[in-house]
């Protein structure tokens, strides 16, 4: 089975079938045509996983400053016996919680063990990916959906828990309360297979 990916070819086609179906959608993609779900570089998925657990709930600035902290204390292309081998006190000199450390380490852990097949998980489906990364302590749906959209570049997820989605939904389709789950869902269904582009844009849209 092939597993798809976006690429800038498939990322015009995207634009061009979401501007054609969803009369809301299609100005916010003019307005940001000149930028792409690509624009973000791509991290190696060891290294993507650990970011994502630095940024729980803080700011991405502060994020970006505990990460750096982090990087600096590991090889060029980080491992998971290196950053076993971080004491406590270092991780909590980069900026980690102790709760974060935990995260860190089991993520290291299940790694290794091969639980959690890291450099193969391209060639698992979306929902294969999902089942493999939440079984790490502190990475739920949510960081799995933003693992497949933005490290593997899966062309077709929709995050409908993620705070963001359901701001620029109720703006933009003008709805009273913020969307749950099923009405995103429902509004989504227009954005097949296309669903991970249609929220980039509707990311943009949030932007001052």
């Amino acid at each position: 089975m092939s597993i798809p990916f976006l690429t800038e070819r498939e990322c015009e086609r995207a634009r061009r079938a979401l501007m054609r179906r969803d009369p809301v959608l299609a100005p916010i993609i003019k307005k940001h045509r000149n930028r792409s779900p690509l624009d973000t570089p791509v991290m190696d998925p060891f290294s993507a996983l650990m970011r994502t657990i630095t940024g729980q709930q803080i700011s991405t600035k502060a994020a970006a400053t505990i990460y750096g902290r982090l990087a600096a204390m590991l090889p060029a292309r980080a491992t998971p016996d290196a950053l076993l081998s971080l004491t406590d006190e270092q991780l909590r000199q980069a900026g980690m919680s102790r709760q974060k450390s935990a995260y860190l380490r089991d993520l290291a852990t299940k790694v290794n063990s091969g639980e959690l097949p890291v450099h193969s998980l391209h060639e698992l489906t979306d929902d294969e990916v999902i089942d493999a990364i939440v079984k790490v302590k502190g990475l739920g749906r949510w960081s799995a959906e933003m693992f497949l959209m933005f490290r593997l570049r899966r062309p077709d997820v929709l995050p409908v828990d993620d705070l963001g989605i359901m701001v620029a939904i109720q703006r933009a389709y003008g709805l009273r309360k913020r969307p749950d789950p099923k009405r995103i869902r429902k509004i989504g269904e227009a954005w097949r297979p296309y669903r991970t582009v249609a929220c980039w844009y509707l990311w943009r849209s949030l932007e001052p």
